[in-house]
């Protein structure tokens, strides 16, 4: 049986290119730094798996949503950067709108003003 934890990650994920998008809005990064980001954003309730979090990457970066480049470290290893591109900032603003009308379509059906009828009383109708 799912967990609520599992349910609300499951459809997290549906939304993962997203999230990607608008932690990069913020500033260019690389991907350890993206993964705390989101983690600290959810104040902790979240946390992206690497796996996805490259999978989302390479899909964005072949949509042209984003780009990467490698950073000039000077102490370490060189990290590869993303930025966001205009295009990503335009697909973030739909994105961003089509979750708020799913969630408002969500929200009024799963709102209960009044206890429903049964089919029994009401002839079955539903309006």
């Amino acid at each position: 049986m799912a967990t609520s934890k599992d349910v609300t990650s499951d459809l997290i994920r549906g939304n993962i290119d997203a999230i990607i998008l608008c932690v990069l809005a913020d500033g260019d990064s690389y991907g350890y730094e993206i993964l705390k980001c989101v983690a600290h954003k959810s104040l902790g309730d979240y946390e992206m798996k690497e796996p996805s979090l490259y999978t989302s990457l390479k899909r964005l970066e072949k949509s042209s949503l984003v780009e990467s480049y490698w950073g000039d470290e000077t102490q370490g290893a060189r990290r590869k950067y993303y930025r966001v591109t205009q295009a990503g900032l335009d697909e973030l603003e739909q994105a961003t709108e089509r979750w708020r009308e799913v969630r408002d379509i969500i929200d009024r059906l799963l709102e209960t003003t009044a206890p429903a009828k049964s089919a029994a009383t009401d002839g079955g109708h539903h309006e």
